[in-house]
């Protein structure tokens, strides 16, 4: 039995998508219209952008999204997935993909979430910094004590076991970080992003993604899929909705997503998109499945 996982943010890269749009009529097609859909030419930025220019978040999420669901579409009877999940952005890209929402619809809600956290990000200091090497419960105490001294700052996404990213105000990052340090973690990394994913901080785009969910159709998925919030297998529409508003507030419970996944039965993984950052995560979860990226 296998699992089709899908990356977020931050597994882009130049000339993402091209070798797809190449070489399959079904992905050109499908390129073609997210240029329609979206009204600007985002393949010519996938596949002629720079770094820089990929890095925008409001550029950064339908990047990743489409060259992660064409990869699959692209696949035609050949894609029977049995479950799916996605990290984050890559939720969307795991509901697509399981047929819960169309190809169209997916595109427009993240694009919908993209813009929306790209101007929480523009309205105040926010940031980021991935914790290696201490327990869950020791970052989450640490996280409480500066928040209940006013500052805002949580635990974001739990990644793997020793992995786990915060997210908050600059000051409450940094804060945290300065006690995480003296608590004994080997690295304390500042992420280069410029919002607090997955913290309070993204309630005004939590709020104009929940209109936009609110107008949109799902369908009962063709397999269960994971989500973030809960770290379950969910196939309710409503339930599905709920937990995707849920998630651009809440932690991403990733390393409890994979247990959970494997504990059904589940011993291989592949990966579905630009990158291989969940390739990387899962050896760190639990060695003893396999783990593949889609050819």
């Amino acid at each position: 039995m296998a699992a089709y996982i899908f990356p977020g943010q931050g597994s882009q890269f130049p000339g993402m998508g091209k070798e797809l749009y190449e070489n399959s009529s079904v992905a050109k097609q499908l390129f073609d219209k997210a240029d329609e859909i979206l009204g600007f030419d985002i393949t010519k930025l996938m596949f002629e952008g720079t770094a820089e220019d990929l890095m925008q978040t409001k550029v950064t999420q339908p990047c990743v999204f489409l060259h992660s669901v064409i990869s699959v579409l692209a696949l035609g009877g050949d894609f029977a997935p049995e479950v799916t999940a996605g990290h984050s952005l890559g939720e969307f890209s795991a509901l697509t993909a399981a047929g819960a929402l169309s190809f169209e619809d997916g595109l427009r809600l993240v694009s919908k979430r993209a813009a929306a956290m790209q101007k929480c990000c523009e309205s105040g200091q926010s940031s980021m910094a991935a914790v290696l090497g201490l327990e869950d419960s020791q970052i989450e105490d640490i996280c409480a004590k500066v928040a209940s001294e006013g500052q805002v700052v949580v635990a974001a996404n739990y990644n793997c076991p020793g992995q786990v990213v915060i997210s908050g105000t600059v000051s409450g990052v940094d804060a945290a970080s300065k006690l995480l340090e003296k608590a004994g973690a080997k690295r304390v990394v500042k992420l280069q992003v410029s919002g607090a994913f997955h913290s309070p901080l993204m309630e005004p785009a939590k709020n104009e993604l929940a209109d936009a969910i609110a107008k949109t159709e799902f369908k009962t998925p063709k397999c269960p899929v994971y989500q973030n919030v809960n770290a379950l297998a969910v196939t309710s529409p409503e339930d599905i909705k709920a937990n995707l508003i849920s998630q651009l507030t809440s932690p991403v419970r990733w390393t409890k997503t994979i247990q959970n996944i494997i504990a059904q039965g589940v011993s291989e993984f592949i990966e579905c998109g630009p990158g291989n950052v969940l390739q990387g995560l899962m050896r760190k979860i639990d060695r003893s499945v396999k783990c593949s990226h889609l050819a």
